[in-house]
């Protein structure tokens, strides 16, 4: 992970330089928690996920010159990917397109992967987009409620709220595979 101070050298080299060497090592540092974000987003979708991590640094790049500073270059950057996952999710609904990857047949890490890991994947895919975002920026990668209100461009209570349905679905989806009554 990039200090702030450094983060924002390599940015402003960038910028001033157009250096595509400092753009790499942002990308460097960024890109392995861009894609496990979109991958949650995509449902494991490890095609559309490489797709839209490439075309959120492409439009990162392109787009450099207008970032300000005012959140982290992490946020602007994964609202750059929500962006893109949304946009995507438009475009196949236009063209209609199933929105979700098929899950008829297991790629060999669902086949790997444990019961546990399952019935939380198929918890997941309980959520609507919105609470599915506000799920993974928040318990998977630590994010805390102010940035995924400015990633996601909702209120701070509305985000909260979303993480609260998210968790109630989720605890009902499992409480249902696995046939258990809790309150």
């Amino acid at each position: 992970m990039l200090s702030k101070l450094e983060e924002l050298r390599l940015i402003s080299q960038c910028v001033l330089a157009d250096d595509r060497r400092a753009f790499g090592k942002l990308v460097e540092a960024y890109q392995p928690r861009l894609r496990r974000f979109l991958l949650n987003l995509t449902m494991g979708d490890v095609m559309l996920t490489d797709d839209l991590a490439q075309e959120t640094m492409v439009k990162a790049y392109l787009g450099i010159r207008s970032f300000r500073g005012i959140a982290s270059f992490g946020t602007w950057l994964y609202r750059i990917a929500y962006n893109e996952f949304y946009s995507e999710r438009r475009r196949r609904h236009e063209e209609s397109l199933p929105d979700e990857p098929a899950l008829e047949h297991p790629s060999t890490a669902e086949q790997d992967a444990t019961e546990a890991q399952l019935t939380v994947r198929q918890a997941m895919q309980s959520l609507n987009d919105v609470e599915r975002t506000a799920v993974t920026l928040f318990y998977i990668e630590g994010q805390p409620i102010k940035k995924i209100a400015a990633i996601m461009q909702r209120p701070e209570g509305s985000v909260k709220s979303s993480l609260h349905r998210a968790k109630e679905k989720m605890r009902k989806t499992i409480n249902f595979e696995n046939n258990y009554n809790f309150v």
